[in-house]
């Protein structure tokens, strides 16, 4: 079977599981598994505690996770001095469910380490990053090792190390960028083993360079070490700075697909008049709406890559080929599927061959088919669009 098309949400036992209620209780049994996963899709909340010493960098990073300059609009608020009194929720632009914690700044006049452990609820976060923007301190330590405790990740991050080059090179004669960054990473490492936490993990990046140092890796780390579905609801909620994190969503949005030209075998499998093309109409509506929300596609996601990017949001908007980014009109889509259906049709076979348990239940030619080619059409031309806007906006190939 082609897992990739589904594993992030069904186990292989539950795709058996899925084809043997069909076998039982007809079509109403086999969705409702199906239901209850898109429940579960919609509803899953990741919950990400960013905290530290006073003037880290946290209210910063947390802008740039949600793809915000420090002056955007639902910025977490950024100062020398401690802004944040009480843990501050930021959630994603897009996805509210995805929120980012600003907590107090620990060690303060304000919150001293042992009241700062006794009040911050830490059970609540899926994982937390501690940010220091020069060494590890005592208080980072203690932190980590109440965190440990709860058995709840945590990752050690050093912010501002674009500072730190730009002050070695002025010093230093013969600079290397690489061995200034294994000469830091290793200090930070070598402090914290003595404080006592085994085998650190230290990750090196700049605020303001999404694309540099160790942020990559810090995003790849983070999403890898979630359960299934808040893993793809992270991925989906990273900014577009990099070609990758695009595929990576192509990857994770079509399941989406899979999941809605499900639900429309369904309601073509009932001989309803009027009702079944109605659906499809409204499915393939909420399929585009959803990829190019989520693809960063909509007006609100481009203005805020434009600020982030630096760029004209008018030269971003240059590069879109598609109609799709318009207004998605009945008479659009309309158009799509009834140009679509005899095409649709005569890759049947390859479609049911990709996703074998429902082509087993659909069959060739069905509402299933015709929707998983349709949308799977609109998210590779959704896809390819996003592409270009990257590398229109930071210069990658």
């Amino acid at each position: 079977m082609a897992q990739s098309s589904n594993s992030t949400f069904f186990s292989q036992d539950e795709l058996n599981k899925l084809k043997s209620d069909y076998e039982t209780g007809g079509l109403e049994a086999a969705v409702s598994l199906i239901q209850m996963k898109l429940q579960k899709l919609d509803s899953a909340e990741i919950n990400i505690a960013v905290t530290g010493e006073t003037g880290a960098g946290k209210s910063t990073f947390i802008n740039a996770m949600r793809g915000l300059r420090d002056h955007g609009e639902g910025a977490a608020k950024t100062g020398m001095c401690e802004t944040t009194m009480e843990p501050a929720p930021y959630p994603h632009p897009n996805l509210p469910n995805v929120c980012f914690w600003n907590l107090p700044g620990i060690g303060s006049v304000i919150f001293p380490v042992d009241q700062y452990l006794r009040e911050m609820d830490f059970k609540i976060y899926d994982f937390f990053i501690i940010i220091s923007g020069c060494r590890f301190r005592e208080n980072d330590v203690k932190l980590a090792e109440e965190i440990k405790r709860l058995g709840t990740n945590f990752y050690f991050v050093r912010s501002k190390i674009d500072n730190d080059l730009d002050s070695f090179k002025k010093e230093c004669v013969d600079f290397n960028t690489n061995k200034q960054l294994d000469k830091i990473r290793n200090d930070c490492v070598s402090n914290l083993e003595k404080a006592g936490i085994p085998l650190p993990t230290v990750f090196l990046i700049s605020n303001f360079k999404l694309n540099d140092f160790d942020f990559p890796a810090l995003k790849e780390t983070l999403a890898n070490n979630l359960e299934n579905i808040k893993k793809h609801v992270f991925l989906l909620s990273l900014p577009n700075t990099t070609l990758e994190i695009v595929e990576n969503k192509r990857k994770e949005l079509e399941n989406r697909i899979w999941i809605l030209a499900t639900l429309s075998g369904v309601v073509g499998a009932v001989p309803i008049p009027g009702l079944s093309f109605a659906f499809k109409i409204g499915i393939m509506i909420a399929g585009i709406q959803y990829f190019r929300q989520y693809l960063g596609l909509d007006d609100a996601s481009l203005r805020r890559l434009a600020d982030m990017a630096q760029k004209p949001l008018g030269f971003l908007k240059t590069e879109l080929k598609t109609a799709l980014v318009g207004e998605i009109t009945d008479d659009l889509v309309r158009s799509v599927l009834l140009g679509s259906v005899v095409v649709a049709i005569s890759v049947a076979e390859a479609v049911l061959d990709f996703v074998p348990v429902v082509g087993s239940i659909f069959g060739a030619g069905s509402s299933f088919a015709m929707i998983y080619k349709l949308l799977s059409d609109a998210l590779n031309e959704l896809v390819e669009n996003a592409q270009r806007v990257v590398k229109a906006a930071f210069g990658t190939d």
